[in-house]
């Protein structure tokens, strides 16, 4: 009941600021993502505009690839970087995975990246790096997310 009272809570809170409505509706049109996690990323966040482009948005959630090296001969193998919030790295890792299963650009990108060999929990990795430029675009752009968006431009660009 009371877990209930508090998401009606943060629901209403969201409804009573247009600029925070506006960028969870932005954000929920992206797939794989819900309105939990939607709250908790603005919650953390705050106003997504502050960063200068998607890479920083990225590295203030920790989730960029950080390569382990030691001098010139010793290399280790590429880690997330643990820099962010470990509960915004948290509430970013299950709607990886469904996005990973249900949108289609991030499925794309997570056979590819399968394909070439790559563990299935680096790829889960990847595609939470690449959900958050997701995010970071919709919202930088005032669009919601569209899964045809890059070939509508190639087909343009083509002439097609």
């Amino acid at each position: 009941v009371k877990i209930k009272k508090l998401e009606k809570e943060i629901d209403d809170h969201i409804d009573r600021h247009p600029d925070l409505k506006n960028d969870a509706q932005l954000i929920a049109s992206i797939p794989g993502l819900g309105m939990t996690t939607i709250a908790r990323v603005l919650g953390h966040i705050g106003d997504i505009r502050r960063f200068k482009n998607a890479k920083a948005f990225a590295a203030f959630l920790g989730v960029t690839p950080k390569q382990r090296t030691s001098g010139s001969s010793v290399r280790g193998r590429t880690v997330m970087s643990k820099t962010g919030s470990t509960s915004l790295r948290a509430a970013l890792f299950m709607p990886s995975m469904v996005a990973r299963r249900h949108n289609p650009i991030l499925r794309q990108f997570a056979d590819r990246l399968l394909a070439t060999g790559m563990a299935k929990k680096a790829v889960i990795g990847a595609v939470t790096h690449k959900l958050a430029h997701l995010i970071y675009g919709v919202i930088r752009t005032g669009k919601p997310f569209d899964a045809n968006f890059l070939s509508n431009r190639l087909a343009i660009q083509d002439g097609i």
